[in-house]
């Protein structure tokens, strides 16, 4: 799986016919800290992207996080594995300083209002408006986008399901062969360590792990160059990145009647003027409900301001941003990665000599 928003990457050789690279980017969040009938859900989890919840999107999970699945076609007696490449997003996060600000401002709106402001509004309204006054904030800017305990605990258990998937892969043998490459997001970097304490405890089963640092196969590799690889890239970052018009459907979709519809609506919920508002502010209070979903387990009053329609013209100024920055709309984008995949290839090509080899020898 490969998301145009690369943190980190672990590599690991395994035996010399084989070689193991586990690229670790990021995973989405989850509520498995909860037992199956007690997890939280919302009727827009489907909509919030990259910010989904992994039971949400695979509710076996559930069941037992750790548990590997798999198509029972797949990998079967006559197959091999002779290496794995993963790339996976950064376990779940708080929210960046930037969108913790946004909320803050949103925060700041709801307190200033007057207690005899809310005469005019209707009971609805005034009731949520109400509820999203008195809940707390609950984020600060220096969380700024750090992996949670959840987002540790994402990795760990991945690293588990992986080891129990392809033992032959993930022997203690192999161990000290891995290599986790990663960025240097602090996210990334966590996320790295989370997924080799995952696989001590796969080795040593109810040992505690021990620093990072003092483990066998030592600490994970940074290589922005490698794993940001969009900010390496001057074509990129002159065509897209530092072009004020490459974003220009965006933001013409932002001032559209479809996302000034939800402003108005919004405005109206939070009892504030519609010029206090933008499709950026919006766009946050949404996130705001995917967060506390995927970090607390909670479904915040701000999952209320929303209806599935409105969701759904979220989801698409997302996807409009990303299909624009990060996706097809222009062909710098796809070819910045390249870098990472001829890596990611030469090793794959390096596995099937040494196994040809072998075979022949």
């Amino acid at each position: 799986m490969m998301l145009r928003d690369p943190r980190r990457l672990l590599r690991v050789s395994v035996a010399p016919a084989a070689a193991l690279a586990v690229a670790v980017l990021s995973s989405l969040s989850r509520c498995s800290l909860l037992e199956p009938e007690d997890c939280v859900i919302s009727a827009l989890s489907p909509y919030f992207g990259t910010k989904t919840r992994y039971e949400d999107v695979n509710p076996g999970l559930l069941l037992d996080p750790e548990a590997p699945r798999r198509d029972p076609e797949l990998l079967e007696e006559t197959c091999t594995p002779v290496q794995l490449v993963a790339l996976i997003r950064h376990g779940t996060r708080y929210p960046t300083a930037k969108q913790i600000r946004k909320l803050r401002q949103l925060h700041g709106l709801l307190q200033a209002r007057e207690p005899g402001d809310d005469k005019t509004c209707a009971a609805g309204s005034h009731d949520l408006r109400a509820a999203l006054a008195a809940w707390p904030l609950g984020y600060a800017e220096w969380m700024d986008g750090q992996l949670v305990e959840k987002g540790w605990q994402d990795m760990r258990q991945l690293a588990l399901r992986l080891a129990s998937l392809f033992p032959a892969l993930f022997s203690f043998e192999n161990y000290c062969r891995l290599q986790l490459i990663t960025s240097s997001k602090h996210r990334c970097v966590d996320s790295g360590a989370a997924f080799l304490q995952g696989l001590w405890q796969h080795y040593h089963p109810g040992l505690p792990p021990p620093d990072i640092a003092d483990m066998e196969c030592g600490t994970p590799r940074i290589n922005d160059k490698l794993m940001r690889f969009f900010d390496h890239c001057e074509k990129l970052l002159t065509e897209v990145e530092r072009n004020a018009t490459a974003l220009y459907h965006v933001e013409a979709f932002k001032t559209g009647p479809e996302m000034q519809n939800i402003v108005k609506k919004v405005a109206a919920t939070l009892q504030v003027p519609v010029s206090n508002l933008s499709a950026d502010l919006i766009q946050v209070a949404f996130f705001t409900c995917s967060f506390d979903l995927a970090i607390k387990g909670v479904k915040s009053p701000w999952c209320d301001v929303f209806d599935i329609d409105d969701a759904k013209v979220l989801e698409y100024l997302n996807d409009l941003k990303q299909y624009w920055k990060r996706g097809y709309g222009y062909t710098i984008n796809s070819r910045s990665s390249c870098t990472l995949f001829q890596d990611i290839f030469q090793h794959l090509d390096k596995a099937v000599e040494q196994k040809q080899r072998l075979a022949l020898s």
